[in-house]
């Protein structure tokens, strides 16, 4: 959990993080000025520490001047022990209506240089006198990793090629996408992504994934897209990464605020869907993957304003991602989070919500129960009251009823998190339901539907549930697959437990752990001091 200061303007943008030795590096924005990228350190994936910011904007009269943009931060290929972090800037000059893309140096993740660039004047010519004047104000000690990108021939910052993407703000959108870069390598081969837009087509539609191939250090030449649908407005925030020998394209769309993914077993093959390509549901934005010692994490900020996305967000837990059997790609919950496990409940205490007995009825044989109700409502909760937990469960229900889980629930109001399950047709429904002041009239019920999800089952039967609640941050996974995944701070304590609705619901394997809650180092902490 990450978040900017609660009692600020400030808030969490695009992340971006980097695995090295033991130790996760996080990249992000700061919204809504984006005038510079901020760093945190953690060794647990899960605990943050601020450490000096990582870069700002440029100075007046610099290409990235107004603000700064999504980043991706990966080895250099080309100097062992250097890093490059390629980021999006704009510029005052045109009034941000044009994306481009630069780069920062760094041999340790801490301090970060931007390369000189392509030094022009207002008439667009290259005027040595700047790049001798740009020289002169370089630091003594520079590395050389720096040194071999300090020539007027610099290609930064990158530009959208008119040939394959649209590149004028005086074209019909009045607004050129040039943004979000991720850099991949294969073998020997280097390609640059992007955020950009074909220059044909629909005009809402032309939302794809530029690419960009290294043909030289730090030198690069545009290529056609590596995905062009022509059906998304943009594709932002690209991946690509290799799982299990296939190829998996990750991206964010702003038309349903969702993570979603393609795949092929070749690049240079068509770009392929499977019937569900979503990787998280709506609300988690901007996905970053990065390499860690178990494998590919997913990491992404969650906003419960989707139009706006600029203020209260937070990075919530990451995901592991897994290729299945069948080549599809499915975020599971973070292994880290068993760590934080306090104690084991004693699950055989567990009682009704409601007084009266809805002709239903709780039944215990051996290490399972069934769970009934053969008219209205009933939940069943287990004590204590908790704040942080984990459940685990094999749940099948017989009938047609209806069953689901409740969660935070206040013993005397019934206020709290009510999840709705429908195990035949695979969705999952949250909603926090409570009651509003006294006296308030219709304004007395407080009804909010937080987030859904969906999944696919072959048999609808031992269905394998995953309930976390961290902090504010609540994770349902139906099978080891995340299918909620939000963050919502209305009720923080309370009641867990199952509930069923004319509906006989069997429950096995039955496991509940309290959690050590989520926290956040301070800010003023000096630069390089680990977390503990």
């Amino acid at each position: 959990m990450f978040s900017e200061s609660a009692w600020s303007r400030k808030s969490i943008g695009d992340v971006d993080v980097i695995f090295h030795e033991g130790l996760y590096h996080l990249f992000h924005l700061v919204l809504p000025n984006h005038d510079f990228v901020a760093h945190a350190i953690s060794e647990n994936a899960l605990n943050w520490r601020r450490v000096d910011n990582a870069l700002f904007i440029g100075h007046p009269g610099s290409w990235d001047d107004l603000m700064l943009w999504t980043v991706h931060v990966s080895q250099d290929p080309h100097r062992v022990g250097s890093w490059r972090m390629f980021y999006t800037g704009l510029s005052r000059r045109d009034q941000g209506l044009k994306q481009r893309i630069g780069m920062a140096i760094s041999d340790d993740l801490f301090t970060w240089r931007k390369t000189p660039v392509n030094w022009e004047d207002r008439r667009g010519a290259t005027d040595p006198e700047l790049v001798k004047e740009a020289r002169q104000k370089l630091p003594r000690g520079i590395s050389d990793s720096i040194q071999s990108v300090l020539n007027p021939s610099s290609c930064f910052p990158l530009e959208p090629d008119p040939e394959y993407y649209e590149s004028s703000v005086d074209a019909e959108r009045n607004w050129v996408s040039f943004r979000d870069p991720f850099y991949f390598r294969d073998g020997d081969e280097g390609w640059l992504l992007a955020a950009a837009r074909v220059n044909s087509g629909p005009l809402v539609r032309r939302g794809c994934v530029a690419a960009m191939k290294e043909v030289k250090p730090h030198e690069f030449a545009a290529q056609p897209p590596l995905l062009a649908p022509q059906i998304y407005d943009d594709i932002e925030v690209p991946n690509l990464f290799r799982i299990d020998g296939e190829y998996y394209l990750i991206g964010s769309l702003r038309e349903d605020a969702k993570i979603r993914y393609w795949h092929t077993n070749e690049i240079g093959r068509p770009w392929r869907n499977y019937y569900d390509n979503v990787l998280l549901p709506k609300g988690n934005y901007a996905g970053r993957v990065c390499q860690d010692e178990n494998g590919v994490l997913l990491w992404n900020f969650f906003t419960d304003l989707v139009g706006d996305r600029t203020s209260n967000n937070i990075m919530p837990p990451p995901k592991r991602l897994r290729s299945c059997p069948d080549g599809q790609l499915r975020a599971t919950t973070f292994e880290g989070l068993a760590k934080r496990v306090k104690q084991r409940i004693d699950c055989s205490r567990l009682s009704p919500l409601k007084t009266q007995s809805d002709q239903g009825g709780l039944h215990t044989t051996g290490d399972s129960m069934r769970l009934t109700s053969e008219a209205g409502f009933q939940a069943y909760v287990f004590q204590p009251q908790l704040d942080c937990f984990s459940l685990s469960a094999l749940m099948d229900m017989q009938g047609v009823g209806k069953c689901g889980l409740v969660v935070r629930i206040d013993p005397e109001s019934h206020d709290g998190y009510y999840i709705s399950l429908d195990l035949m047709k695979g969705i999952a429904q949250m909603r926090a339901w409570g009651t509003g002041p006294l006296h308030s009239g219709e304004e007395m019920m407080q009804f909010q539907s937080l987030q859904a999800g969906y999944w696919y089952a072959e048999r609808p039967r031992d269905i394998e549930i995953g309930l976390l609640a961290f902090g504010s941050y609540h994770e349902l996974s139906v099978n080891g697959r995340v299918v909620l995944s939000l963050v919502d701070a209305t009720f923080s304590r309370g009641l867990v437990g199952f509930y069923v609705e004319t509906a006989d619901l069997h429950v096995k394997n039955l496991s509940l752990e309290s959690l050590e809650p989520p926290t956040q180092a301070d800010d003023h902490l000096v630069q390089g001091t680990l977390p503990t």
